[in-house]
C-alpha cells in the first residue's frame, strides 16, 4: 500500500527529519555528559557520595539547593523560619508600602507560650481622658544636668557609615517628633544625627569612634566636644563587640571616606579594625 504525500507536505517530513536528528543528538550529548560525569565522580577523591554514587549523587547538591525554595514557599508555616519568619517579613512589606497590616480571624504567633502578651477584650475600655501617661524617667539625678525621658520606646545604636545620611536623617527626625531618644551607635557622631533635633545618645564603642586619637585611646578633649552638644543627653559605653566576640568589627578600606575618617577620627582609606573589647578595660575592679 503506498501512501501519497502532495508536494507541499515535503515541509513536513523535512521537519520531522530535522526534529528526530535533534533529539537523537541530545540523546548522545546526554549519554556522553553521564560518561564523562561517572568517570569524573568515581577518579575524584574530594566528595565520598560522589564517588560512591557517581552522577545520582550529585542530585544531592541540587536537592539541596531546592529544600531552601521549597521550604520557603511551600513548606514552612508562616512563623517558623529564623531569624525573621514570613509574617514578619509580610508585615514589614506591607508597611513599607503603606498597606494595612490588619490581619483578621485570629493571629498565627502560639500565645500559649509563657511571656506571651495577651490583649483580653474588656466591656468597659478606659477612656481617653482617663488614660494614665508614662511617668518620665530621670537618669543621672545626680549629675549637673539630669535627663528626664519622657519615653518607653526608643531608637537603639546603629553606625552611620553602616545607616546612610538619608537613613540617620529619617531616624533623627522621626525621633524628635514622638519625643524619643536615638543612640548613635559606635560609629561617632554625624551631623545627620544633630540635624534632625532629636535627644541624642552618644555610644563608645570599642574602637572609640569619634572620641579617639590617632592611637585609639580615648581622647578628653573630643569627649567634651561631644558632650557640649545640648543634644547629646547621655553616653553608652559599650564594653565589648556582642555580634562580634572573637575579631571584633571591622571597616574595610573602601568604606573609610574621607566624611567617615573626619567623624570617627581614623585615617582615610585605612582598614580600621574595632577591637573585641577595650584594650584600657581588663577587669571590673576598681584601682
Amino acid at each position: 500500500m503506498q501512501i501519497h504525500i502532495p508536494e507541499d507536505g515535503h515541509w513536513l517530513i523535512t521537519a520531522l527529519e530535522i526534529m528526530s536528528a535533534l533529539f537523537i543528538f541530545i540523546i548522545g550529548l546526554a549519554a556522553l555528559w553521564v560518561l564523562i560525569t561517572f568517570i569524573a565522580d568515581v577518579s575524584q577523591t574530594r566528595h565520598a557520595i560522589r564517588r560512591n554514587y557517581p552522577v545520582i549523587g550529585r542530585f544531592r547538591y541540587l536537592f539541596e539547593k531546592l529544600g531552601g525554595f521549597f521550604r520557603q514557599y511551600f513548606f514552612a508555616m508562616d512563623r517558623e523560619e529564623l531569624p525573621f519568619n514570613r509574617a514578619q517579613r509580610t508585615w514589614i512589606y506591607r508597611a513599607a508600602k503603606d498597606l494595612n497590616n490588619t490581619v483578621a480571624f485570629g493571629s498565627t504567633r502560639d500565645n500559649r507560650a509563657p511571656g506571651s502578651v495577651l490583649f483580653v477584650n474588656t466591656p468597659y475600655p478606659t477612656l481617653g481622658e482617663n488614660a494614665a501617661p508614662a511617668i518620665p524617667i530621670t537618669i543621672g539625678r545626680g549629675s549637673r544636668t539630669p535627663y528626664i525621658a519622657p519615653s518607653f520606646f526608643n531608637i537603639s545604636g546603629m553606625s552611620y557609615g553602616a545607616l546612610s545620611k538619608p537613613a540617620v536623617l529619617a531616624l533623627s527626625k522621626g525621633a524628635k517628633k514622638a519625643g524619643i531618644w536615638m543612640n548613635t551607635g559606635e560609629g561617632g557622631l554625624a551631623p545627620w544625627h544633630l540635624q534632625g533635633g532629636c535627644d541624642l545618645v552618644f555610644q563608645i564603642g570599642t574602637a572609640k569612634y569619634g572620641v579617639r586619637d590617632h592611637d585609639g585611646a580615648l581622647e578628653d578633649g573630643k569627649l567634651v566636644q561631644i558632650a557640649a552638644h545640648q543634644q547629646v543627653r547621655m553616653f553608652e559605653i559599650k564594653l565589648s563587640q556582642g555580634a562580634k566576640p572573637g575579631k571584633g568589627g571591622i571597616l574595610p578600606a573602601d568604606k573609610v571616606t574621607r566624611e567617615i575618617a573626619v567623624i570617627r577620627g581614623i585615617k582615610e582609606g585605612s582598614a580600621s579594625i574595632s577591637p573585641n573589647r577595650h584594650p584600657d578595660i581588663t577587669t571590673t575592679k576598681t584601682c
